[in-house]
């Protein structure tokens, strides 16, 4: 059955894949909620903004009225919860927003989702959802060995994974207070076409593109799960379609490498991709690699059992980390055009995060 899905955050990296999944995959409709911060980006989902499916809606989650007009213009089925400050280096640098959009934005949102929901009929109440998507540095890092389960308790390090963790708690909350059917997710690191370039992969690649140094924090043996974007998007569209009302689901690749390991492996995919370097003079993108000061507090290693997905919703990732990452590397030697608009903007690879 389609229905109408309110998106927070569908302009930026994972929202605007579940944005281009939903319309293009499914049969639902996309309300787009988006305030495009410096990471929101509209043509991510050009491809779908045409759609009749398809609207958009500029509105910051902190604008508690502002919500509420968009929940009574639009009446939604459900929300899939995705807007959030999101890049811990920034988190560092300066939390306030991290606390005003992941903590109080939700609360937002929550409160719009809760009088919007009580005022549907019996059958449209049942079937209402709240998906709140987050991530698996609420659960903060592991040692050599083990795995995040959805039991594993919270113990966050960084002012942005204390944001999200918060934001957690509220869901969580209500659910059990006033019965709002919610669902969560936490998911691991991200990456493929689309990403902003603050992030590891995207960094990397368009630094050595342009012959800079790729700074790798410390000794670069911290340790992440990659999960390639558009295996996200299928798992959050299942879900919000089949998960149990307030149950957590992690989403993992299954894909766990040190950075300093994913930094040489797409520089040998740039070697075989684009051998001819730019600028001329550089013999091996390798040769880029620059090892900075770490980040503080830096997390060693996330790793997620993405075991229940799998049992409960039949979820596995399509993309193993090397056919992911060439596609990903790929897509950006192909789209020049959008990375450097984002490059000329409010971002150019600086360093952030050193408090």
């Amino acid at each position: 059955m389609s229905k109408t899905i309110l998106v927070t955050g569908g302009a930026g990296f994972i929202g605007s894949a579940l944005v281009r999944h939903l319309i293009g995959e499914t049969a639902h409709r996309v309300v787009n909620v988006d305030c495009l911060t410096y990471a929101g980006n509209l043509y991510s989902v050009a491809a779908v903004a045409a759609d009749p499916r398809y609207a958009f809606e500029k509105v910051d989650i902190r604008d508690a009225d502002a919500l509420q007009r968009v929940f009574e213009r639009h009446r939604p089925d459900g929300v899939i919860h995705l807007a959030a400050e999101s890049h811990v280096d920034r988190s560092i640098d300066g939390p306030r927003v991290f606390v005003e959009t992941n903590v109080l934005g939700t609360y937002n949102l929550l409160e719009a989702a809760r009088r919007h929901w009580r005022e549907l009929d019996e059958q449209d109440r049942r079937d209402f959802r709240f998906h709140h998507v987050s991530t698996d540095e609420v659960y903060g890092s592991l040692g050599e060995t083990g795995l995040f389960t959805e039991e594993t308790r919270y113990r966050p390090n960084s002012p942005y994974s204390a944001s999200k963790a918060a934001s957690d708690h509220l869901v969580r909350a209500w659910h059990h207070t006033y019965g709002l059917p919610i669902l969560v997710t936490n998911c691991s690191n991200n990456y493929g076409p689309y990403h902003f370039p603050e992030k590891l992969i995207p960094l990397m690649i368009l630094n050595a593109l342009e012959g800079k140094p790729l700074p790798v924090y410390g000794s670069g043996q911290q340790v992440r799960d990659w999960l390639y974007v558009e295996d996200h998007a299928r798992a959050l569209t299942l879900v919000f379609e089949q998960g149990r009302v307030g149950e957590e689901y992690n989403i993992g690749g299954h894909n766990e490498r040190r950075n300093v390991e994913v930094v040489h492996q797409i520089c040998e995919l740039l070697e075989a991709l684009a051998p001819i370097k730019r600028p001329a003079g550089i013999d091996h993108y390798r040769d880029l690699i620059t090892y900075v000061d770490d980040r503080p507090g830096h997390d060693l290693r996330y790793a997620i059992d993405a075991g229940k997905i799998q049992r409960e919703l039949g979820w596995v990732p399509q993309e193993s980390f090397d056919s992911g990452l060439r596609k990903t590397v790929q897509w950006y030697l192909d789209h020049e055009e959008w990375w450097r608009s984002v490059r000329d903007g409010s971002y150019r690879g600086e360093r952030l995060g050193l408090g």
